[in-house]
């Protein structure tokens, strides 16, 4: 994720951050200068202090800046766990959160993604981006390399690469356990707790059978998939357990914070967002098994059309099913991938993968971070997240990408009226009811309104907490209100609003 800034002397110290540059043995190139203290920051989490550069001489430091927004960030998320397991004793990982969005200076916010991304080591909030600018950082994510005695190792950008870091932390260990100079040992950190546990935890989409009178629901970071009736009665639970790429049972089964779902018949898919893959669940023997992608994150240099299971997909976050087509928001590829349920054939079908908000042909158009997906039955509606849009594109595969609110990456808010006027901020739920979307203007805490024909945006209800998928169904809404944990029911006639009360779900028991 780009961002167009003013480069520090830093920056050009430590590589311009344009990626890895390479010494023999596949070390980051060193630089040797002193790295700058981490001060500016406004609040320090995950520990029970500030943390000083200082006072961690002796250990290889890793410092990544990132923000929660980012599907980049997420990505390496796991690449950093495996890290500071692999180097528990001789590495300290600090997390820099530089905000894009308003929402994402609050301190609160950050405290709940640290929850939910399940993160394990020292972050402090860089709200006014004076740690940033002091690195000279112009991307999330960008990674930087310290060595024992406290100098700047190298530097990378992006989300790649991480075998090359692997390689760099190696080759510090060797070199700073031959001198003398690495401290080992395991650090300690005050890391956060949620205050009382949930039954849901940050639920990240939901959708209901109005046939089976059932409420599926994406309990993403418990790491299942919750089925009650309309009341919030239990009906069953898939997976849980903590996470994983197991088919099987329902109790076997295991999942890695699924997001968007879809019904067919007595199949549900469900796009298993941190495995890369999309599984399909038999309703009626009870079994879920892979229907699309590796398990391995794909990117655009892989093949991009054949069967489901070959192809590698990217962060899909959103389902939805017309006919026999099953539309992907692919959040990780910035695309619309289809995959026809009758030929088992999976493919791209708008977005050429180029980060960015441009309206045109479908293979030339640009999405960033596709997160929710809606239908009137002609037009394909997505919540385009990165840029606070709402997008339009023909279900036919004839025709163009159309922008319908939203401007750019860098242009968000929270303003009512026509077109280029209106402000959302990385809105991820778009909802068809009735000639009209209903959006879940995620950072903004609100439903909006917008009429695709006029274009017209309108708040809609306030009161919730970073709602992160919304489904249209019997003339109710169901919002998936993620931050609170729960799921709320709305009559949109009234703006009645209604918390679903699940009753006999118990929470997970991590294996």
């Amino acid at each position: 994720m780009p961002l167009n800034a003013k480069r520090s002397l830093i920056l050009t110290l430590i590589l311009a951050m344009v990626g890895l540059v390479c010494i023999p043995r596949g070390l980051l190139a060193q630089t040797g200068k002193p790295a700058p203290e981490l001060v500016g920051g406004i609040e320090w989490l995950n520990t029970d202090k500030p943390i000083s550069l200082r006072a961690l001489k002796g250990k290889i430091v890793l410092l990544d800046f990132w923000t929660l927004c980012c599907i980049n960030c997420m990505h390496i998320i796991p690449e950093l766990e495996k890290l500071e397991k692999k180097y528990s004793k001789e590495l300290v990982v600090i997390g820099i959160h530089t905000a894009k969005f308003e929402n994402e200076k609050d301190s609160a916010n950050i405290k709940k993604a640290i929850l939910r991304y399940q993160i394990k080591h020292p972050v402090v909030n860089d709200a006014n981006k004076v740690i940033w600018n002091t690195y000279g950082a112009n991307w999330w994510p960008t990674i930087v390399l310290i060595d024992p005695e406290g100098n700047v190792f190298g530097a990378k950008n992006g989300e790649d690469k991480f075998d090359l870091i692997d390689s760099a932390i190696a080759g510090l260990v060797e070199k700073y356990t031959a001198n003398g100079k690495l401290k080992l040992g395991e650090p300690k950190w005050d890391l956060l707790k949620e205050s009382s546990p949930e039954k849901l935890r940050f639920p990240g989409k939901v959708i209901t059978d109005p046939q089976g009178n059932r409420i599926f629901i994406a309990d993403s970071t418990n790491h299942r998939i919750v089925i009650t009736d309309r009341v919030g009665k239990t009906q069953d639970v898939i997976g849980g357990g903590g996470s994983g790429t197991t088919d099987g049972s329902y109790s076997e089964a295991r999942f890695n914070d699924p997001q968007g779902m879809a019904l067919k018949g007595n199949l549900l898919y469900v796009a298993d967002r941190k495995n890369h893959l999309i599984r399909v669940v038999d309703l009626e023997k009870k079994t879920v098994k892979r229907f699309a992608g590796t398990a391995k994150q794909g990117n655009l240099k892989d093949p991009t059309k054949g069967k489901p299971l070959t192809i590698g997909l990217n962060s899909p976050w959103d389902l939805i099913i017309h006919k026999n087509q099953m539309f992907v928001a692919m959040a990780g590829h910035h695309q619309i991938w289809v995959a026809d349920l009758d030929k088992n054939q999976i493919r791209p079908f708008a977005g050429n993968g180029n980060e960015n908000i441009k309206d045109g042909s479908l293979a030339q158009a640009n999405f960033a971070q596709p997160s929710g997906l809606t239908t009137d039955g002609t037009n394909l509606y997505v919540a385009d997240s990165e840029t606070s849009s709402v997008r339009m594109v023909p279900l036919s595969g004839q025709g163009t990408v159309k922008t319908l609110v939203g401007t750019g990456l860098f242009n968000f808010g929270d303003e009512d009226g026509v077109g280029a006027k209106v402000r959302l901020q990385h809105a991820l739920g778009v909802a068809w009811l009735e000639g009209k979307l209903f959006l879940a203007d995620t950072y903004n805490d609100k439903l909006k309104t917008l009429d695709p024909k006029t274009k017209t945006s309108r708040e809609f209800l306030k009161g919730f907490d970073e709602p992160g998928g919304i489904f249209a169904s019997g003339g109710l809404l169901y919002v998936a209100d993620t931050n609170s944990h729960q799921i709320v029911i709305v009559d949109p006639k009234t703006k009645s609003m209604k918390k679903l009360e699940i009753s006999g779900l118990e929470l997970p028991r991590i294996e």
